[in-house]
């Protein structure tokens, strides 16, 4: 009986021998670079903490690494608690290195990490540059602003450029997004750019809430562009096609607009799910084809000059701002000529107007419907013009030469008396 019982005390004693080593075996392969653990001071000398974690071995926190948190090895007791991450299992000596500083941080990574999940935008500062970006403060640790993910950083600088631009941000304070966030990599990375795309669309989701189509509201424009203009209606923009920048054909914007004007426009339409907003310039202005009726009538002499070229034609631009269209077959009764040839942009012609739909915006103009006697009376009118127009411009300069004569005549004459006066004072 004695024997059965020293056996099974044996057998009782071998398994929790074989349940520690496993534990201790767990323990020691689930332990990774960059763990946070909590432990306790075992001994404090002038080089450092030794600290027992529950691994095979203690580990060492070093003096530089505690004072890297402004304290010394004097703020820290004997059996107290500790939070240290794991900086090295093994290192050359084979001894496990520790970092009270790095566990210092991990509340800062752990709200890095929420802010990154959450997608909540971040405001700090910024602390220092360096080739690639720039440095911001967080907490205790230092993120990081790809210079790709700055804001209004100019394209094309050259590094000495780029290097002294970044240099100017150190000490603003400025909105982020958190990218990344790789606590074993020790990488905490930022975007600006991400930030403001994010508050310029929160900014357009409230701007679209408030607008309405059909209304009138203020903006700067803010930017053009081939296909049309953008303008700020405040914190978000919205686009005037060019077809809406005015009754006529635009064929830039910057014919119509210049980046700062301040507009009234007209709101088109919205999509909230597009997060679009549609502007129009023209809609406020008087639709000139509601005046064609009253202006003109089929078999008119009028005169317009050529706004563009087409291989169908040539678009005309008529009172009271309307484009009309000389059709390439009202241009010559010669077949075989090219009727094109002789037209350019800004030329003035004689036309006569053979069809009017105001409703659908169309009027159609012709060259060969112009009788010869009214082409010939038209140039030699022309050319008058063109002599009363020099016959001025030479009035205007000889007139400018005279008043320039006369104040030059002026000046020294009063040169002459001052001269005299202190000759007489003398």
């Amino acid at each position: 009986m004695l024997m059965h019982t020293e056996s099974v005390a044996s057998e009782s004693v071998e398994e929790l021998d074989f349940a520690a080593l496993l534990e201790e075996s767990l323990a020691e392969s689930q332990l990774e670079r960059g763990d946070i653990v909590n432990g306790t001071v075992l001994s404090i000398d002038g080089q450092g903490l030794i600290v027992d974690i529950g691994w095979k071995q203690d580990g060492i926190v070093t003096r530089g690494d505690i004072e890297r948190m402004g304290m010394s090895t004097m703020d820290f007791q004997v059996n107290a608690e500790i939070a240290v991450a794991v900086v090295n299992l093994s290192d050359h000596d084979g001894n496990l290195i520790l970092s009270a500083a790095q566990a210092r941080q991990n509340e800062d990574w752990k709200r890095a990490e929420e802010l990154m999940n959450d997608e909540t935008l971040w405001t700090g500062e910024i602390i220092d540059t360096n080739r690639g970006g720039v440095i911001m403060a967080f907490g205790h640790l230092r993120g990081f602003v790809p210079a790709s993910h700055v804001l209004d950083l100019p394209r094309g600088l050259r590094e000495e450029e780029r290097t002294a631009f970044l240099q100017k941000l150190v000490g603003n304070e400025v909105t982020v997004k958190v990218i990344e966030v790789n606590r074993k990599r020790r990488r905490l990375v930022f975007s600006q750019l991400e930030a403001e795309q994010e508050n310029r669309t929160a900014r357009k989701e409230a701007l679209l809430s408030e607008l309405s189509e059909g209304a009138t509201r203020k903006g700067v424009v803010s930017g053009l562009c081939d296909f049309g203009a953008f303008v700020d209606l405040g914190g978000a923009d919205g686009l005037v096609h060019i077809s809406e920048l005015a009754w006529h054909r635009v064929r830039h914007p910057s014919q119509v607009l210049a980046v700062g004007d301040e507009v009234d426009v007209f709101i088109l339409n919205l999509d909230e799910q597009g997060k679009r907003i549609g502007l129009s310039l023209k809609r406020l202005l008087p639709n000139p084809w509601t005046l064609v009726d009253d202006m003109y009538h089929i078999g008119q002499l009028v005169e317009g000059v050529i706004s563009r070229l087409e291989s169908f034609g040539a678009f005309i631009s008529l009172d009271p701002g309307i484009e009309a269209l000389l059709h390439v077959s009202q241009m010559s009764n010669n077949p075989d000529e090219n009727p094109l040839r002789h037209l350019y942009e800004g030329q003035k012609l004689l036309m006569r107007i053979i069809s009017i739909e105001a409703d659908r915006q169309r009027l159609g103009l012709s060259l060969t419907e112009v009788t010869a006697a009214e082409k010939s009376q038209w140039d030699e009118r022309q050319l008058e013009l063109v002599a009363a127009a020099s016959e001025a411009a030479q009035l205007e300069a000889e007139q400018a030469e005279t008043a320039a004569q006369e104040a030059a005549q002026a000046a020294d004459e009063t040169e002459l008396e001052t001269v005299q006066s202190d000759g007489d004072e003398s």
